[in-house]
């Protein structure tokens, strides 16, 4: 199952910036390598938790000419939803190869038991002047999950004005992505073999182990893997205000096609009641378009600095997005504080839905997947850093997280109303970084 994978993009153009930002890694005059460490726990309750360990390097081998080495290594374990409807009975579920069952309690969100997967991805990073008023940028990267491989490059390049108080920058980035789902690719729509050898189980059955059904699927498929392109620009203005005041503003458009569906998520059948009938693989469209424009402004007062940036996405799945983020750095005693706070919200595609019904026909594309629903989130936390000596640096972060689906207007019919359809996500994230 694919983890998350942003674009190096932003950050790439970045570069251009991050002096002026007074937040780039630099290299010590020494020319030594300059390293970043950080070790991340992310845990929803009752659903997925993942470890990240970072490392990267910063190295100036020359004068301007730096190269950037980072490798990540992620661990997710636990349960994700399946994008099935919950119900007030107990509901039993094939795992996704095929290969035995999980139960669901009733009037629970059906939760895949099986969520698991490991990533390690390699980037590497060259930049150096062109000129006097030129700074180009290059690098590739390589992302290996279990059924997951991502291959990419990018490149930019930024132009200085105004005595390097302006700069204007370019930046493309390209992917090509692997899947290879185990039980193979479904056929969109096709119905769900759940109850092939499945066992009985009632709500009383948790008390005990469940058993492992070892019958495999007969799941009929497009073949045992798929791919898909990602073609990234990005256009951005960095602008010096004042001796206190920065600005940032990112223009970015980004082409997807090839295989966008999600090979482990299915969508709910119900009849005129509510009771679920059947599950369908889902199918999403096989390209996508999205554009966002970005924005970000630094101001530091006598002591403390303002962090604050907003973004606005929107594309041809009619999904719209708003972030705000904002941060807030504050001395304390040796070292520093730095509360959080982000609001996320987001509309619902076009094709989501909650579930269909089994009297209407078979529409062209539907996901019941919460990640193209509608939905708010909220963020909270703070950072605590020490900086020490020889340009060394400690720092921890801890944050509270809450996803909130709603209901972009289906209605709730027959049983649906005794269940909770669109349930609350919460988690703590928790980081810890040393710089040396």
């Amino acid at each position: 199952m694919q983890l998350d994978k942003n674009s190096n993009l932003k950050l790439l153009l970045s570069t251009a910036t991050c002096s002026l930002f007074g937040n780039g890694a630099q290299a010590e005059e020494d020319n030594n390598w300059k390293i970043d460490t950080a070790l991340m726990y992310y845990g929803e309750t009752d659903r997925v938790t993942a470890v990240e360990g970072i490392i990267a390097g910063t190295k100036e081998f020359s004068d301007e000419h730096f190269l950037n080495l980072k490798v990540t290594i992620d661990s997710l374990t636990g349960a994700s939803p399946n994008g099935a409807i919950a119900q007030p009975e107990v509901q039993t579920f094939t795992r996704p190869s095929g290969d035995g069952s999980y139960v669901v309690k009733s009037g629970e969100t059906p939760l895949d038991d099986t969520f698991k997967d490991t990533r390690l991805q390699v980037n590497a990073q060259w930049s150096q002047p062109l000129g006097r008023s030129y700074l180009s940028s290059a690098g590739l990267h390589a992302s290996k999950e279990y059924d997951y491989l991502s291959l990419g490059a990018n490149a930019s390049l930024s132009r200085y004005f105004n005595q390097k108080n302006t700069t204007v920058s370019l930046g493309v980035a390209y992917s090509n992505d692997t899947i290879e789902p185990e039980g193979g690719i479904p056929v969109p729509f096709t119905e769900v073999d759940w109850q092939q050898g499945a066992i009985e189980h009632t709500d009383d059955d948790f008390e005990d182990e469940e058993e492992d059904n070892n019958r495999a699927s007969n799941k009929p498929t497009l073949g045992a893997d798929d791919t898909k392109d990602t073609l990234d620009l990005l256009l951005g203005l960095s602008q010096v205000i004042n001796r206190r005041m920065i600005m940032q503003f990112n223009y970015s458009y980004s082409q997807v096609d090839g295989y966008m569906t999600d090979p482990f998520k299915v969508i709910s059948v119900v009849n005129s009641n509510g009771e679920s009938q059947r599950q369908l693989y889902e199918q999403r469209p096989d390209s996508r378009t999205k554009e966002s424009v970005y924005w970000q402004t630094k101001y530091h007062f006598d002591r403390t600095v303002l962090d604050f940036s907003y973004r606005y996405m929107w594309d041809d799945w009619e999904i719209k997005s708003h972030t705000f983020d904002v941060r807030y750095y504050i001395p304390f005693y040796d070292g520093y504080l730095e509360p959080h706070v982000r609001y996320y919200m987001q509309e619902a595609a076009d094709f989501y839905r909650t579930f269909l019904l089994d009297n209407e026909s078979t529409p062209e594309f539907a996901s019941a997947d919460y990640r193209v629903g509608e939905m708010d989130g909220l963020t909270l936390g703070i950072k605590y850093g020490v900086p020490l000596k020889d340009g060394k640096e400690f720092s921890f972060r801890l944050e509270f997280f809450q996803q909130t689906p709603t209901n972009p207007g289906f209605e709730e019919i027959g049983v649906l109303q005794d269940v909770e359809l669109f349930e609350r996500v919460e988690a703590v994230i928790a980081q810890v970084s040393y710089s040396f």
